[in-house]
C-alpha cells in the first residue's frame, strides 16, 4: 500500500497485513522514519505481518550530475508545478530543486551519486526495498530514459549492493535493490 505519510494510513496498511510502500518525493528521507517503526510497532500490536517496508522517490541518472539534472529539471519542474497548483504549493524555483537534489529525495546524477544517496536512504531507514521512480512530466528524449534505465540497471544496483554490504545493514540491505 503505497502511502505519503499520514499516520492513520501506516496503521491502515498494518491493520489490513498490506505492504507499507513510502512514497518519498521531497524533503529529507530519514524524516520518513517515524512512519516504519509506526508500522511495523502496529503489526506487532495487530498480531498481522511486519513486511518488509519499501520506498519510492524520483530520479534520474545521466553520465554527470551537471547532465542529469540539466535534462531531469525541465520536466520535473513542470510535473513539480502542475501537482503544486493543486496542492497549494508555490512553483519550484531552481534552488529548491538543487537543494532537494542534494539533501533531500531527488536520486538525480551520476551512477555513484545516486548509488550513495540511494544507500544513504536505504541504511536510514531500514527499508527492504527502493524504487526509483523515472518519470519527469515526458519531456525527456526517449534515448535519455533508456539510457538511464540501463545505468540503474548495470552501474547504480552493484553498487548500491557494494555500499550496502560494507554496512552494518549488510546482506538484508543489499537485497532492496534487487526487486
Amino acid at each position: 500500500m503505497g502511502v505519503g505519510g499520514s499516520p492513520q494510513s501506516v496503521i491502515r496498511t498494518a491493520r489490513y497485513d498490506f505492504r507499507l510502500m513510502l512514497a518519498i518525493i521531497g524533503g529529507a528521507p530519514d524524516r520518513f522514519a517515524p512512519y516504519v517503526d509506526l508500522y511495523r510497532r502496529a503489526t506487532e500490536q495487530l498480531g498481522t505481518t511486519a513486511h518488509p517496508v519499501g520506498m519510492h522517490s524520483p530520479g534520474f541518472i545521466a553520465d554527470t550530475d551537471a547532465e542529469a539534472k540539466r535534462l531531469f529539471y525541465p520536466g520535473y519542474k513542470e510535473l513539480r508545478d502542475r501537482i503544486g497548483a493543486l496542492r497549494g504549493w508555490p512553483p519550484l524555483r531552481a534552488e529548491e530543486f538543487d537543494a532537494e537534489v542534494e539533501h533531500g529525495s531527488l536520486y538525480v546524477g551520476s551512477p555513484a551519486t545516486v548509488a550513495r544517496k540511494m544507500a544513504a536512504a536505504i541504511r536510514s531507514l531500514d527499508v527492504g526495498r527502493f524504487d526509483l521512480i523515472y518519470s519527469s512530466g515526458g519531456s525527456l528524449a526517449a534515448s535519455a530514459r533508456m539510457h538511464a534505465v540501463e545505468s540503474y540497471a548495470t552501474r547504480v544496483i552493484p553498487m548500491v549492493r557494494e555500499l550496502l554490504a560494507e554496512s552494518p545493514v549488510g546482506a538484508a540491505g543489499a537485497a532492496a535493490v534487487t526487486r
